[in-house]
């Protein structure tokens, strides 16, 4: 099997170790194989990739899409560090608000699949970070939403010693408990 599938604190989300072969060549390693991912609970048809790159200190998120554009999410870190973040959002969940963190990185390889139903963020611990996820729904700009990043209520141990760097619309994101339930999964 080229993966390891470890389900995580809050059901559903699961971190995924690929099997990596690598020698004084590199290395080799799936990314993703739909058959394995179905047959470990994963049955996720993904239409987007995304990739992205951003500076240390950045913290983007928490992010989601409403309803009925929600997406599932595959995320792996393909240069650098990061603490990568999911928060249950699904309305009636049993660990609604409660989140779970992992380190992603080039170096461990090991990716995070978030369901649809949760906010996703992340942080750069490294000089530069890139990201590379799958997510089962296009984005939808109007359907755009977030969760503030340092809301009390989630209390998310980002694990950082400085002030992040954050984009205008994530500096200005609500409260959990202000955001419209209706548009949630």
């Amino acid at each position: 099997m080229p993966f390891e599938f470890e389900k995580q604190e809050i059901e559903d989300v699961v971190l995924i170790k690929p099997k990596v072969f690598g020698d004084n060549r590199g290395f080799f390693m799936e990314t993703y194989k739909k058959s394995e991912f179905y047959n470990n609970g994963i049955a996720v048809e993904f239409n987007q990739d995304n990739h992205s790159k951003s500076s240390k200190r950045v913290l983007r998120g928490l992010h989601y899409q409403a309803k009925p554009y929600g997406q599932a999410k595959l995320v792996r870190c393909t240069r650098g560090r990061i603490f990568d973040v999911a928060v249950d959002i699904r309305l009636g969940s049993k660990t609604f608000g409660k989140y779970v963190k992992v380190e992603l990185s080039e170096e461990n390889k090991n990716m995070l699949y978030i369901p649809e139903g949760f906010a996703h963020g992340f942080v750069v611990l490294s000089d530069e970070a890139e990201l590379q996820y799958k997510v089962s729904g296009e984005y939808n700009p109007s359907s755009d939403r977030g969760v503030i990043w340092n809301d009390k209520e989630i209390d998310i141990d980002w694990g950082i010693d400085f002030e992040p760097i954050l984009s205008e619309k994530d500096k200005n994101q609500p409260k959990l408990s202000n955001i419209n339930k209706e548009e949630l999964v």
